[in-house]
């Protein structure tokens, strides 16, 4: 089992900026891609960011390209996305996940993880 903790969440205007953080225990995810996704009520989770078991590919949906960063520190067994230029669409909870073990892709869609956090809110407002 991986547990994770996301954290890093608040209220910002338009044009601000947020740094998330996902600290994963349990068992490792040095083996694993992570991702963010978020959601709104009433809506699907909606993919955000995935990042490779060592770092070295990330994918963004299209509305975020440019603006969110997703990165890892294995070592620290943490997951970050830097939000930038954050607007009110990108308001939502944002959840992060991890797939199963030994898989060295990314991962875009919901049903290639695993284990998922609590959420942390995110609110921007105009």
């Amino acid at each position: 089992q991986v547990q994770l903790v996301e954290s890093g969440g608040g209220s910002v205007q338009d044009g601000g900026s947020l740094r998330l953080s996902c600290v994963a225990s349990g068992r490792t995810i040095n083996n694993r891609a992570m991702g963010w996704f978020r959601q709104n009520p009433g809506k699907g989770r909606e993919f955000v960011a995935t990042i490779t078991y060592n770092g070295g590919s990330t994918e963004y949906t299209d509305s975020v390209k440019g603006r969110f960063a997703i990165s890892r520190d294995n070592a620290k067994n943490t997951v970050y996305l830097q939000m930038n230029s954050l607007k009110s669409e990108d308001t939502a909870v944002y959840y992060c996940a991890a797939s199963r073990g030994n898989w060295f892709y990314t991962a875009t869609s919901s049903s290639d993880y695993n284990f998922w956090g609590q959420g942390t809110q995110v609110t921007v407002s105009s």
